[in-house]
């Protein structure tokens, strides 16, 4: 993933930065508890495709 484009992704929902999990390929919002996928190096920041986290798994 490139670091330039960590920089200016947002959460679509709330605007709020997103955390990069590299070995889950996943973006995290801590806000909307909210992982969205990162398919062949694509981000794909759609509500819908993004996976809801329990409130046991640790945002981090």
């Amino acid at each position: 993933m490139d670091p330039k484009l960590l920089d200016i992704l947002v959460c679509p929902l709330c605007k709020g930065p997103l955390v990069y999990r590299k070995a889950e390929q996943e973006l995290i919002c801590k806000a909307d508890r909210l992982a969205y996928p990162i398919r062949d190096g694509i981000p794909v920041m759609l509500e819908e495709e993004a996976r809801k986290l329990p409130p046991e798994e640790d945002v981090v």
